[in-house]
């Protein structure tokens, strides 16, 4: 999940809601585990990293469409 974390973060964006979700299972998994299954804070650092790179894609996308919106706008009032 790190690995995947942090790719969402720095290269990819579109890999970070992937490690969001797959982060969340292992972390409910590591908690249900009852101590057991070890990695919580790799695991958790790939989670927050999953959550920041879908912030990051979720503003690329709105930045994408109001320029877009306004680009179209724009050529209508020629």
């Amino acid at each position: 999940m790190l690995v995947l974390g942090i790719l969402g973060l720095v290269f990819c964006q579109f890999c970070a809601p992937f490690a969001w979700v797959m982060g969340k299972k292992a972390l409910n998994e590591i908690d249900s585990s009852g101590g057991t299954i070890g990695g919580r804070s790799q695991i958790n650092a790939g989670y927050i990293c999953g959550i920041i790179g879908s912030i990051i894609l979720i503003a690329y996308v709105l930045f994408f469409a109001v320029f877009l919106t306004i680009g179209i706008a724009g050529g209508f009032d020629n």
